[in-house]
């Protein structure tokens, strides 16, 4: 396992991870990216939301490397030009939108650069519009829509949503990759649509060896991400299953927990 003084690469989740309980950069994570590219360790992002929804972060941040939309389902470059993209089989996306809604959740699906819904007042739909800035469109069918680049189920049972998830992998098996990622979300895209994946396309394009690459997340889906780097570091706000799965765990997300990653693990500073 790598030590701070191996790092090449840190590559970090944003909601719950990246940014405040408030979806907000702070002076002190931006100071931290910057204190990383000072010391010459690339910085990329990954994460379930859509491209337009990590838009936000690439001036502020002074990002450079590609950027994993769709927990790795749409890797686009800083200005959102399309590098690579995965869909849904079109053949299960009946499926999966049946699977969830069996489990009482509501369902909405991503397409090319644009967010489909049946009802614009539905479940987190105002949270999500919120996170990623800009409004879905309201369709009559979500099969209709194609090709489909994540499926998103929400519901605030978050039992029911775990539910959802584990039949989603024994109905579809590896067909798609179903994770959580949120509580209360439960994303469905390509197989190979996963942030481990993800670690490894960012860590061959910049021609890093894995084991010099330092992952952040805090939920279910960012444990892949953990098991394809050479350090893993779990939010204090990240569920225990999810921190054990970590090599560190740093504070949370409200206590600037990605900075303090940053200087106590991989620059580290006394």
């Amino acid at each position: 396992m790598a030590d701070g003084s191996d790092i090449k690469l840190v590559v970090s989740d944003v909601d719950g991870t990246l940014v405040d309980p408030d979806r907000r950069l702070t002076p002190a994570t931006i100071d931290a990216v910057a204190r990383l590219r000072a010391r010459g360790i690339s910085f990329a992002l990954t994460s379930g939301r859509p491209p337009r929804g990590m838009e936000m972060f690439v001036e502020p941040l002074g990002l450079t490397e590609p950027l994993g939309a769709f927990n790795g389902g749409a890797i686009v470059t800083p200005g959102l030009a399309e590098l690579r993209t995965l869909c849904v089989p079109d053949d299960l996306v009946s499926a999966v939108i049946d699977t969830m809604r069996g489990h009482g959740l509501f369902a909405w699906v991503y397409s090319g650069s644009d967010w489909y819904v049946t009802d614009a007042s539905g479940p987190h739909v105002e949270r999500e519009s919120s996170t990623v800035r800009f409004d879905p469109v309201v369709v009559d069918s979500l099969t209709a829509v194609g090709p489909v680049t994540k499926i998103v189920g929400a519901s605030d049972d978050h039992e029911a949503v775990r539910r959802a998830e584990s039949d989603a992998r024994e109905l579809y098996g590896h067909s798609v990759s179903a994770a959580r990622s949120q509580p209360y979300y439960l994303d469905v895209t390509h197989p190979d649509a996963n942030k481990g994946a993800m670690v490894t396309y960012l860590a061959d394009h910049l021609g890093i060896p894995l084991g010099a690459v330092a992952t952040l997340g805090d939920s279910p889906n960012d444990v892949l991400m953990f098991a394809h780097s050479g350090m893993g570091i779990a939010m204090g706000n990240a569920h225990p299953d999810v921190q054990r799965s970590a090599r560190f765990v740093t504070r949370s997300n409200a206590e600037d927990g990605f900075a303090h990653a940053v200087e106590r693990f991989v620059l580290r500073s006394p």
